[in-house]
């Protein structure tokens, strides 16, 4: 694809798809830009058939994504309007990240602070190194968290842990993360690349419809009771047991060989 910026890069390995944060020099703070950028690449991946996974990571050693890149407020979020330019561009591309019908996993090194923070919780799971630092520091910086960047956090770790999160700005440790359930694994750093891997290969082998339909309905389930649509989940599920996916699995398990799914 073309990107208007080279601090968004997206590249392929088989099935999996990388969305890579590319400001190092800046601990990968995030910038309208890159935003934009970032959420042209989720678009792309979601209209690729041959994408079955997506992994969000930041460049380098030091940070997956540090959060907004404060070096712009003066010139680009000194008022109101451009303020909600920049908010709308940034939670625009993790809606879309939400609603992307296919797994995502955040593979965090080092500093997931503020956006970073909101961009790992927009992804169905969180791998982490042990160097991986969490923190929210609006209460620093005067900034209001609203509805969206909080139901995701409240709903992992619980109302007591988000208020904290919020009232404190600490960072907290990836240890203390795996705890709370913030993050769904920490491995050693040296091992970090190839537990997401390993887990983004053996969910790509898995039938592409079987987890959509999981994904929808946990997302539903997540959701007040008025404003679930059950029947589109029920349609899901039926929409599986008519699949050629189906057949194939059952197939494979009787003719006692891996099965090959392709989505249909």
């Amino acid at each position: 694809m073309t990107s208007t910026t080279d601090k968004i890069l997206a590249r392929r390995e088989g099935s999996i798809g990388y969305l890579v944060f590319n400001n190092p020099a800046r601990r990968n703070a995030v910038s309208l830009e890159m935003w934009t950028a970032a959420d042209a690449v989720v678009s792309e991946y979601a209209n690729d058939p041959q994408i079955r996974v997506v992994v969000v990571t930041g460049a380098g050693d030091k940070s997956f994504v540090s959060g907004a890149d404060i070096s712009e407020f003066e010139s680009k979020r000194a008022s109101a309007d451009a303020q909600e330019a920049y908010t709308k561009a940034s939670a625009g591309m993790r809606t879309r990240l939400l609603a992307l019908g296919k797994p995502t996993i955040a593979m965090i090194r080092g500093y997931c602070i503020g956006g970073g923070m909101s961009l790992a919780l927009s992804c169905d799971m969180r791998i982490c190194a042990e160097d991986a630092q969490f923190g929210i520091p609006a209460a620093r910086l005067g900034i209001g968290y609203g509805f969206e960047g909080l139901r995701r956090l409240a709903e992992l770790v619980g109302p007591s842990m988000a208020k904290e999160f919020i009232y404190t700005a600490r960072r907290y440790p990836a240890g203390h993360a795996l705890r709370m359930g913030l993050v769904n694994q920490v491995v050693p750093v040296s091992e970090l690349e190839s537990t997401v891997q390993a887990c983004a290969a053996g969910i790509a082998e898995n039938a592409p419809l079987s987890i959509l339909t999981a994904k929808r309905v946990i997302d539903e389930l997540m959701k007040d009771l008025e404003h679930r649509d059950e029947a589109a989940c029920e349609q899901l599920v039926k929409d599986c047991g008519s699949s050629q996916d189906f057949i194939e699995g059952r197939r494979a398990f009787m003719e006692k060989r891996k099965p090959v799914f392709t989505g249909r």
